[in-house]
């Protein structure tokens, strides 16, 4: 048996916003593991369609299982996952069987990008082999539902040539079904599979499966095929089908430059004729601050220049009084506006699309710059006059939001009415993005310069702490002018230079930095609330309410490790040795979390205390992205040649002193 366990989890995108997913044991855990899970309007409306399956080996020696699942009360069976003797998600996902007679069969599962198809085959490496049995599980429900036993489900499939298709439900797509076996019709319902993840956080965790037959393959020279589609498929030979998929895929995903990159591909997906950026998997779409947070690195650090414009230029059309949305729902509702960042951060990944173009060689068109450019001003006059949720620039030039009951910042965990971080008033990483903002225009147009002097003189006098040697974390707290929140948080990194424009002087910069890195980071990033604070949690169980009240509450969160070494690198003079201190000391735990969790991926968060259980969704896109840009842009030595983010920062220090900043 190898070191994975079901904690483990592994992912084959199909770049539409559609998956295959499962845990290394092939235990499910959760609602969302699934061998066919398709995106009917992609990146949404998602529907699972094959949640899984048994398998086994029948030969003179007896019946071995090759599958294990999990049943109420938690009894698993049968004993398949047993007889795992080794486990990878490289290139894709791949077991190797070990069975008592000295058999052993390689399993794999490869899902086609650009296309809702997944290729699961078995082949025999040595031994007797015998006769492979695969059951299929299906269902056709929404991806966030569970199924029951019910007298809709339609278990005869239509025989085609080109194999078989079962159309589980009305309004649901068709299972297009090939393989290289015989099928035998035996419909029946497996009920009570058990989700441990679901149950853990005290959700519903039972669901009925059904079970149209049984697929039979005598497994010799030939490897046994099963090809799972949500469209018709070509042809009836799924030994080829599966030649193509294997040679296509291992094609594509050894032309990636590095691991991260390659994980970083798996996020961008199609939205109507364009792309997005998915925030997650398995339950996240796509959502505005994720969206520009995370296309810095999954695009720009990747020197992916056309999708990072072509996404921008997209969600540019969206922006309405000023502001942007921070959610598009699955199913038609009005875009959600709840968020005072999203608007800002898509300022500065417009900055960075410019820069990293120059870089590239490939500059934004006229065109598309103006459209670009006139996105900002929309964004930044919007927040200037005043917006929703009480956001607007105040008359000391900060910029202040919020209103009771709306959590409009990155750290937005509810339970039910109650915002758990409120942080309504003038949030430090809301004045960080506000003041870069203004400080990025106002190079192109003087309009911004005023306003951008009269916060950025406002910002360091307001928010340092003598007491505490870092910043407060919000002032004029809930709009009562003078009040201040202190509370150690890691929002503040953005203002020591985790952006372009560090608001404080080199000497308090430097001073914040370290206590920073004495009271939030751990290997895997920053904590949201340093151990000792009051309302601090260092584990994060239970149910939704528990969960939700830890989220911001010293859960660690890996996406904001990038800002806090490129402002600890900067504070040490960005020299050859800080960065390979910071590449020793920060970058290589960060890479190591790659082998567990979601595997090849970086976590959406971990437990603030030690040892840092990675937890929340497993493949997160700007955990994987900022991972990316903290290795390909921020870390990246003067000494190599490469000096992208090297010549960024002299190009805004430069202009910063233009300006007296």
């Amino acid at each position: 048996m190898t070191s994975y366990s079901e904690n483990d989890e592994w992912l084959e995108a199909d770049g539409l916003g559609g998956y295959a997913s499962g845990t290394a044991t092939g235990i499910r855990t959760r609602r969302y593991h699934a061998l066919l899970l398709t995106a009917t309007t992609p990146p949404t409306g998602r529907m699972v369609l094959v949640n899984g399956c048994d398998a086994w080996l029948d030969n003179a020696s007896g019946s071995f299982a090759l599958t294990s699942q999990r049943y109420e009360p938690g009894v698993i069976h049968p004993d398949g996952a047993t007889r795992i003797r080794e486990f990878t998600v490289d290139p894709w996902p791949q077991w190797v069987f070990s069975l008592a007679d000295g058999t052993t069969i390689a399993h794999e599962v490869i899902a086609r990008h650009g296309v809702p198809i997944v290729a699961l085959s078995w082949r025999l490496l040595s031994g007797p082999g015998g006769t492979l049995a695969v059951r299929p599980f299906f269902s056709g429900r929404d991806y966030h539902s569970l199924q029951r036993e019910n007298s809709a489900f339609r278990f005869d499939p239509e025989a085609t040539p080109g194999g078989l298709i079962w159309r589980p439900y009305d309004g649901v797509p068709a299972v297009h079904v090939a393989t290289s076996g015989a099928y035998h019709h035996q419909p029946d319902w497996y009920r009570n599979f058990r989700y441990e993840a679901e149950r853990d956080r005290g959700l519903d965790d039972i669901e009925d499966l059904a079970a149209p037959g049984v697929f039979s393959f005598r497994l010799n020279a030939n490897a046994a095929v099963l090809i799972f589609s949500a469209e018709p498929l070509n042809g009836d030979d799924a030994i080829a089908a599966l030649a193509e998929i294997r040679s296509a895929e291992s094609t594509r995903r050894t032309a990636f430059a590095s691991p991260l990159h390659r994980a970083a591909d798996t996020y961008l997906v199609k939205r109507g004729d364009g792309q997005t950026i998915i925030a997650g998997y398995p339950w996240f779409a796509d959502w505005g601050r994720d969206t520009f947070i995370a296309l810095r690195g999954v695009c720009l650090a990747a020197e992916r220049i056309d999708e990072a414009r072509n996404i921008l230029l997209e969600w540019s059309r969206a922006i309405s009084e000023g502001m942007l949305p921070n959610r598009f729902p699955d199913r038609g509702e009005l875009p959600e506006f709840n968020s005072v960042d999203a608007s800002l951060w898509f300022i500065i990944a417009v900055y960075d699309l410019f820069d990293a173009a120059d870089r590239c060689g490939t500059p934004v068109s006229l065109d598309d710059r103006r459209a670009l450019e006139n996105g900002i001003d929309q964004i930044l006059s919007g927040y200037a006059h005043g917006t929703r949720f009480g956001i607007r620039a105040d008359e000391d030039g900060l910029l202040a939001a919020g209103v009771a009951g709306v959590q409009l910042t990155w750290m937005d965990a509810k339970v039910g009415d109650h915002v758990i971080t409120p942080r309504v008033g003038k949030p430090v990483e809301v004045q960080a993005l506000w003041l870069n903002s203004l400080w990025l225009a106002s190079r192109r147009s003087p309009r911004w310069r005023e306003l951008f002097d009269r916060g950025r003189a406002a910002f360091e006098t307001r928010f340092w702490n003598e007491t505490t040697g870092c910043l407060h974390d919000v002032v004029d707290v809930d709009h009562q002018s003078g009040t201040v929140d202190s509370t150690l948080r890691p929002n503040q990194v953005l203002a020591l230079g985790g952006l372009p424009l560090l608001l404080v002087d080199e000497v308090r910069a430097r001073r914040a930095i370290d206590i920073v890195e004495t009271r939030l980071w751990t290997p895997i990033g920053l904590r949201s609330l340093a151990s000792g604070q009051p309302g601090y949690v260092g584990r994060y169980r239970g149910g939704v309410s528990a969960r939700d009240g830890a989220y911001h509450q010293g859960t660690v969160w890996p996406w904001l490790l990038t800002a806090f070494v490129e402002a600890w690198v900067r504070s040490r003079g960005r020299t050859a040795e800080a960065i390979a201190q910071a590449r020793a000391r920060f970058l290589t735990p960060l890479l190591d979390h790659l082998s567990e969790g979601g595997l090849g991926h970086v976590s959406e968060i971990a437990e603030g205390d030690a040892p840092h259980r990675p937890d929340g969704c497993p493949f997160q896109a700007w955990s994987v992205g900022e991972a990316l840009r903290l290795d390909r842009i921020v870390l990246q030595s003067p000494e190599t040649g490469n000096r992208k983010r090297d010549v960024a920062s002299k190009s805004a220090e430069g202009a910063a002193h233009e300006m007296g900043v």
